[in-house]
């Protein structure tokens, strides 16, 4: 390492004090320019491309972004009055829902309208639609990602696709669990699982509202839910 050191010392002595010799090498500099000089071109080319092409993006982006939120001003009015062709469709001059989602994903504003177009179609009766757009929906905000688990276990419960609705509702429990919101959705997981016939998985989702939340609203009827699943569980190992 010190050799190399010196080396390069040495070097630039020799550049400074021999002015034939800095003559020679900025020559060769210049040659090399000369040679290359296409490639070269293309690489600065190529690096603005990239700038030029960031910044455009960006303000592509943003200009999406604030399209897509008006667009959701209007169309959440129509959810929230129950209006909900209106909110999945537009009104013919403001985009709905559903043409938000598809035509502003990867926006704030697109994502979110994955989240109220799911519940409107849930309350249309669409409901592999609705499961399709909730599980398109992906937010930081615990409770209403919470939420969008709960809905989907509402719009697979309605198609009879009890497991898959139970699992929906613990994973929405799970989800940041707090003792407001977690015991509502196991005891809809309780539920959903005894209307599968899945009695000893209901008993034991009831009996994790017990435990585990002791202090929760639910956990009267948790009890009482779960002594009757397990006298069903019970008799149906005698049959």
């Amino acid at each position: 390492m010190a050799k190399e050191t010196v080396k390069k010392h040495n070097e630039f002595e020799e550049l400074v004090e021999n002015p034939d010799a800095l003559a020679d090498r900025l020559a060769g500099s210049e040659d090399f320019v000369k040679k290359n000089k296409s490639k070269l071109l293309g690489v600065f080319v190529a690096i603005a491309a990239i700038i030029v092409g960031g910044f455009l993006y960006y303000n592509y982006r943003s200009t999406q972004s604030q399209e897509a939120q008006s667009a959701m001003f209007q169309a959440v009015y129509y959810f929230e009055a129950d209006s909900l062709s209106k909110a999945l469709n537009g009104d013919g001059q403001n985009a709905g829902l559903l043409a938000i989602a598809n035509e502003y994903s990867g926006t704030d504003a697109g994502n979110l309208a994955n989240f109220y177009a799911g519940a409107a179609l849930l309350k249309s009766g669409k409901y592999a639609e609705a499961v399709e757009h909730l599980q398109n929906f992906d937010s930081d905000d615990y409770l209403l990602q919470a939420r969008a688990y709960s809905l989907t276990g509402d719009a697979l419960l309605e198609q009879g696709k009890h497991k898959e609705a139970a699992d929906a509702y613990v994973k929405a429990a799970n989800h940041n669990a707090n003792p407001f919101f977690s015991p509502q959705y196991l005891m809809k997981a309780g539920i959903a699982h005894e209307a599968g016939n899945d009695f000893a998985a209901a008993a034991e989702v009831y009996n994790k509202i017990i435990t585990d939340y002791v202090a929760s609203a639910e956990v009267s009827d948790a009890r009482k839910y779960k002594a009757r699943a397990e006298t069903l569980v019970g008799g149906a190992k005698a049959e």
